[in-house]
């Protein structure tokens, strides 16, 4: 028999569909423009794909609540903002989070100088140094520049226990170091370590930099959630990174700029503690959302 939340899950997918066609033009916008004798119908159907999507999210939103089921409840996750992600989407995956019982644990903003290519030698005499400071276990020392402070970014902020951990004197002395060299931001509070990571996109990254990057957070976390907009899942970074092989150690998720794709990045995090990797989203090839 089928189950209320597969028949929720259900919808959530074809409003997805529907809201993220009228975003790239596949959906009822799709005609508008084509010819002058169509300009004027095209009005009437620009409002009502207008109205469709803003129904899907408020759909989504609503159902939200069901589809979680407290599934988060006492689990805490990490959340890292790359250069350029908007405030505002990141806001609303964390009241999403909340809204599954969970908590962000939190807030790291990485800057623009960690993923400047430029920058590289800064990165990898850091790296270094804190892995001969800290010792075996911190890092992988054959690993390449941006897997290694992925990993040193993983020991900070995470850990492969579901209950989370606190904050000890290794993850502390990370994140100053990093604070210090301009790399990332960290909170001013010394917080616990949590079993997820949720890494939000903003402005296109270089391929090889990201790839490493987040191939260092899966070595320590028990899940890794990459989310990005619509555009990214069509010829951005979520496109680029569905290709590599890092795609099969993270989950990834498109259209984040919708609530609907909110909802589903929140249900990617629920089903990271039970499997690994997976394509969702707008242009998603495991389809709209998780089932579990």
């Amino acid at each position: 028999m089928i189950s209320f939340r597969q028949h929720v899950v259900t919808l959530v997918a074809v409003f997805l569909a529907l809201a993220v066609g009228v975003v790239l033009g596949g959906g009822p916008l799709s005609e508008v423009g084509r010819d002058a004798l169509t300009s004027t119908s095209a009005k009437p159907k620009a409002r009502q794909g207008g109205a469709a999507s803003a129904f899907g999210d408020a759909f989504a939103t609503t159902a939200a609540a069901r589809l979680y089921d407290d599934q988060l409840a006492g689990r805490s996750v990490a959340l890292v903002s790359l250069p350029g992600a908007d405030q505002r989407v990141i806001e609303g995956l964390v009241g999403q989070i909340e809204h599954a019982g969970g908590t962000v644990e939190g807030k790291y903003a990485l800057q623009p100088g960690l993923v400047d290519p430029g920058e590289k030698s800064l990165v990898d005499t850091l790296g270094s140094q804190l892995m001969t400071q800290l010792g075996p276990g911190a890092a992988d020392q054959d690993a390449p520049t941006y897997e290694r402070i992925g990993q040193l970014l993983g020991t900070a902020i995470t850990t492969r226990d579901e209950s989370g951990a606190p904050a000890s004197q290794n993850p502390t002395s990370i994140r100053q170091s990093l604070a210090g060299a301009d790399l990332v931001v960290s909170p001013e509070n010394e917080p616990g370590r949590s079993p997820l990571v949720l890494v939000v996109l903003g402005k296109d990254t270089d391929d090889d930099i990201l790839g490493g990057l987040l191939s260092g957070l899966a070595s320590r976390a028990i899940g890794v959630v990459v989310a990005g907009d619509t555009r990214s899942g069509a010829h951005g970074d979520v496109a680029a990174l569905r290709t590599r092989p890092e795609a099969g150690k993270v989950t990834t998720v498109d259209g984040v700029e919708l609530a609907v794709g909110q909802v589903t990045t929140t249900l990617a995090l629920v089903r990271s503690f039970s499997e690994k990797g997976g394509s969702f989203g707008a242009s998603g090839s495991d389809g709209a959302a998780p089932l579990r």
